[in-house]
């Protein structure tokens, strides 16, 4: 399925206008069915959940982990001597180094795949919006149907590891109240394949316990027959004529999965404050790392697919047009700690080796280059000089889509092994195996034990896991190929 014509004039006015017909279409469209297809095979799982950890709004490659050649700072430096704006540490893994900050996940880099060869297409416009929905969901915004997320494809194919847990859960992105809200909303639903496949949403992780409780001062009894009451009031819906029968029934399904979680015993893994004090500390740096211990929570419990985000909002956090360096030094603190005891708590559960673990984000950032060179993208950045006068112009901040990082632990991938190469020297593009997005999420959904040919049919049209059914898992990468 091909992306509609990309307009020169292209604005966000008409590319939401377009998704938001893409999702009428969808709620009026029928069941989807899967298709029968004599080339699809489904491999054999060496993962049976997944923790997608995204940095987003552009993680920095070469300030993470693909260092490149260091100079600090100082007033009148040329900018394009400027690559790495952090030193290289050594790791677990001899030969292999990272950046200064992240000394914690340097330590378990010995369990880690680390993929340097990560490539994004510039899809007409290099915006986090447009990466974001292309990462998110294997196609290029906007589409005629509303596009499952990566983890809606795991809740409908797999199902959930248990019953009562949801299987699809979003920690950290804020949906209301921030920028870019309606084209987040776009891509964090599970499109055409209905509600009851869709995210649970948890922004806080501190109040996720919230999520799975009643109202304050509510009885049992009380809340039941409220929640009956708006089930009718789902079915009596007065606009149900713009919805299909399935996604009627799809959005009832959803509603007595949330009630059957709310009267179960694994309510209690949403509850951090029953973490022992020493461990949470552990995790506590913020949203993101309380983030991170709820993902581990939720896992133990059942869930199959967790994403935890730093949170994309414009300008903050890994979107670092000024004060990149400053900006990223705080990010390193964020999840240096969080991530590392992630590995080592899945690890001590014996949960790491069927869980895979995904640290991604939409694309990375050098401070000369904006996409590719030779990039034809609409929306060019320009330095604001040829040489560093401010500390704010210290750090790659311009987004970059030719070589970026992405690690993966657990759920069968190697250990302390390396995949791919970016050039020393800048242009840094991808030298080395690259691996483009549609093939990243065939190596993801090969972990998982899904076909990347797997289809659907949407209304008389084949709709795949990776586009057209072409993405090819990288092989190389598995403990046992």
């Amino acid at each position: 399925m091909n992306a509609l014509p990309l307009d020169p004039q292209h604005t966000r006015r008409d590319f939401l206008q377009k998704l938001a017909a893409a999702t009428a279409t969808t709620m009026a469209m029928g069941a989807p069915r899967l298709m029968a297809n004599e080339k699809v095979v489904h491999p054999k799982a060496t993962a049976d959940a997944c923790i997608l950890i995204w940095m987003g709004g552009g993680m920095a490659a070469p300030d993470t982990f693909d260092p490149k050649r260091y100079q600090p700072f100082e007033k009148g430096v040329p900018v394009k001597n400027i690559l790495s704006t952090f030193p290289a540490i050594p790791t677990a893994v001899d030969g292999v180094k990272i950046c200064q900050g992240l000394e914690q996940i340097a330590s378990v880099m010995d369990r880690a795949t680390l993929i340097r060869s990560a490539v994004q297409p510039d899809l007409g416009h290099i915006l986090h919006s447009r990466h974001q929905y292309h990462w998110h969901t294997g196609y290029v915004p906007p589409q005629t149907v509303a596009c499952p997320h990566l983890g809606a494809w795991m809740s409908k194919v797999l199902g959930p590891r248990n019953p009562v847990m949801p299987a699809f859960i979003n920690i950290g992105q804020r949906l209301e109240g921030v920028g870019e809200q309606e084209e987040l909303k776009a891509f964090t639903t599970a499109g055409f394949f209905g509600n009851e496949f869709g995210p649970m949403n948890l922004p806080y992780p501190d109040d996720a316990a919230q999520s799975v409780r009643p109202p304050k001062g509510m009885e049992p009894g009380r809340f039941d027959n409220r929640y009956s009451l708006y089930r009718k009031l789902v079915d009596r819906n007065p606009h149900r004529e713009f919805m299909s029968d399935f996604q009627q029934e799809s959005m009832l399904r959803s509603l007595d999965n949330a009630h059957r979680l709310l009267s179960s015993k694994e309510r209690a893994a949403f509850d951090l404050a029953l973490e022992p004090k020493e461990s949470y500390a552990k995790y506590n740096t913020g949203r993101f790392g309380q983030g991170c211990l709820l993902a581990r929570r939720l896992v133990e419990n059942g869930a199959r697919f967790v994403e935890v985000t730093t949170e994309y909002v414009p300008f903050l956090h890994w979107d670092t047009h000024k004060d990149g360096h400053e900006t990223v030094e705080r990010m390193h603190k964020e999840m240096n700690l969080p991530i590392a005891q992630l590995v080592r708590d899945l690890e001590a559960r014996g949960l790491l080796n069927r869980t895979l673990v995904i640290i991604a984000s939409e694309f990375s950032r050098d401070a000369m280059i904006e996409g590719i060179p030779g990039s034809n993208a609409k929306d060019q950045a320009t330095a604001p000089s040829e040489t560093l006068q401010e500390m704010k112009h210290y750090g790659l901040h311009r987004h970059f889509t030719g070589g970026t990082s992405v690690v993966m632990f657990g759920g069968g991938v190697k250990k302390g092994f390396i995949y791919g190469q970016t050039a020393d020297e800048r242009p840094l593009i991808a030298v080395k195996n690259p691996v483009s997005v549609m093939d990243l999420h065939a190596t993801i959904f090969t972990a998982m034990g899904i076909s990347p040919k797997t289809v659907f049919d949407i209304e008389g049209r084949p709709f795949y896991a990776t586009e057209d059914g072409k993405g090819r898992a990288v092989r190389e990468i598995f403990a046992q190929g």
